[in-house]
């Protein structure tokens, strides 16, 4: 992209980019997740079954997940896209127990692996 210090070309760049990200959600669901440690781990859980049941992303119907990072910080991907990422953590052995009184399993998942 060629650099422009024109303030009217920034603003109506981000502006363009807001409605993208609104049509690209809209009339879509997302499942919305708060991981309290992965800005300090690089990691993130990703629930796949609880309490010996199917759970979490093996069951979600949701087109997008979201996760909540520290409050000011989202990432958004694609289901599909996450399921994939998470498969690749599950054949390296990243499971590990966790959620509530550690009655879910779930894979860790690296940030940086999400926004390669």
């Amino acid at each position: 992209m060629k650099f422009n210090s024109d303030f009217a070309f920034d603003l109506q760049m981000g502006q363009d980019e807001e409605i993208w990200l609104a049509d690209l959600l809209r009339g879509k669901t997302v499942e919305v997740k708060r991981d309290y440690i992965a800005s300090r781990t690089g990691n993130l859980f990703v629930e796949f079954s609880s309490r010996g049941k199917a759970s979490g992303l093996a069951t979600t119907r949701a087109d997008f997940w979201a996760f909540i990072l520290d409050g000011e910080r989202v990432v958004i991907v694609p289901t599909g896209f996450l399921q994939q990422v998470a498969r690749q953590a599950y054949s390296e052995g990243r499971t590990v127990r966790g959620g509530d009184n550690n009655t879910s399993e779930g894979v860790l998942v690296k940030l940086k692996e999400l926004v390669r």
